[in-house]
């Protein structure tokens, strides 16, 4: 293979996991959710087989799939971004990332105010929404950040951007992100800024995530180290921490994200790009909205076509998710725990049942091997059946 797309459909699950009762998340199924809405059509990856797939059952089964179809089971013990990810581009992490559901303590919150200059509010679990409802009039007449977390290993800062401009709150969340190793080492530190007054105050497209590093080399690193393009879309290079990639561009909203996509299958180049719309997630997942989500859906299957139309005899395109959020499940607001779907497509794959792969892990097996690459990881490849002949 010359071009691999990996494309994540960010908390796009398709049905809780046997060990979901332990997250809390037993029964969540984010597909079916929003095939409930009455608004999903997606005859593009039903198509390519996302109905045939072991234990979907809210969808039509294609007679005839033009791609390969299976689902990913996730074994490192979390259902967060960060480590969706890593485990995807092939480290099982089995530890959990640390949570914080009491608020952060004073050993991380005491240096930071120091550091910044500024006050703490909230310091709790919290709707991002909602936080900024409940204490942004404060923050703007105090100066006081807006710091909260949520059922996943993230410390989040919110603030006006008129009273710290986004610059000022990256550098914020970098001395976090410095404050927050070893037992505190947090997957995440997530710059929120939002505008707007009191009582309609909205989130801006300025969100940055400053992530833990990866522990080991990722897939990314070792196609950079062999030669190859690994280029990021989205919130990719914040994810891996900038590691292993050798170009990257951010999205401010899933089309942009498609665009780019679009962008790079129309350019010459070998290697992986990865990438990462999270519309779904933030605007619909986390906000239990079922018809955004689903509508969400239909359009990316509605521009699939497009895509597919730029992809060569030498490329290919795994589509697939890192997580849950299902915005039918009414217990919290927070990420589920689920299989993620995996469907490949592209002129040279075979129309094959990948069955369920024990690891999302699996897929970074196969993308190294595909594109002629040596890696250790625990994934087990399917590359060889998806190739025809």
């Amino acid at each position: 293979m010359k071009r691999i797309f990996i494309i994540i459909l960010d908390s796009f699950g398709i049905g809780a996991l046997p060990d979901a009762k332990a997250f809390g998340d037993a029964g969540a199924n984010t597909l079916a959710s929003c095939a409930a809405s009455g608004e999903l059509s997606i005859p593009n990856m039903i198509a390519a087989g996302l109905g045939r797939i072991e234990g979907v059952s809210c969808l039509p089964k294609e007679n005839m799939p033009v791609g390969a179809w299976g689902r990913m089971a996730e074994k490192s013990m979390g259902k967060d971004t960060t480590i969706g990810h890593w485990e995807l581009a092939g480290l099982i992490s089995d530890s959990p990332l640390p949570t914080y559901p009491d608020g952060f303590p004073e050993e991380i919150l005491a240096p930071f105010r120091q550091q910044t200059g500024r006050g703490v509010l909230a310091n709790a679990p919290w709707s991002g929404t909602e936080v900024i409802e409940a204490f942004g009039k404060q923050h703007m007449e105090t100066g006081d950040l807006i710091v909260y977390t949520s059922a996943d290993s993230v410390f989040q800062i919110a603030a006006h951007e008129d009273i710290v401009p986004p610059e000022q709150l990256y550098e914020y969340c970098r001395i976090a992100r410095r404050l927050l190793k070893g037992k505190h080492g947090i997957g995440r530190v997530i710059a929120r800024p939002f505008v707007g007054t009191p009582g309609n105050f909205k989130r801006t497209a300025n969100r940055h995530d400053f992530s833990l590093e990866p522990p080991e080399d990722t897939l990314l690193d070792v196609l950079k180290e062999a030669g190859l393009s690994v280029i990021g879309v989205g919130k990719i290079h914040d994810i891996f921490a900038g590691q292993g990639l050798t170009e990257y561009v951010y999205n401010k909203s899933n089309a942009n994200g498609m665009e780019h996509a679009m962008a790079y299958a129309g350019k010459d180049f070998r290697g992986l790009c990865f990438v990462n719309l999270v519309d779904f997630d933030s605007q619909f997942g986390h906000r239990r909205d079922r018809v955004g989500y689903a509508k969400a859906l239909n359009e990316f299957d509605a521009w699939l076509p497009a895509f597919l139309e730029l992809l060569g005899e030498e490329d290919m395109v795994l589509i697939t998710a890192d997580h849950g959020c299902d915005p039918g499940y009414a217990a919290s607001t927070d990420h589920t725990r689920e299989y993620v779907p995996l469907l490949v497509l592209g002129k040279g794959v075979q129309p094959v049942n990948l069955g369920t792969r024990e690891s999302f892990a699996d897929l970074a097996a196969t993308v190294a091997e595909l594109l002629g690459v040596e890696f250790a990881t625990p994934g087990k490849s399917f590359a060889e059946l998806l190739l025809k002949g």
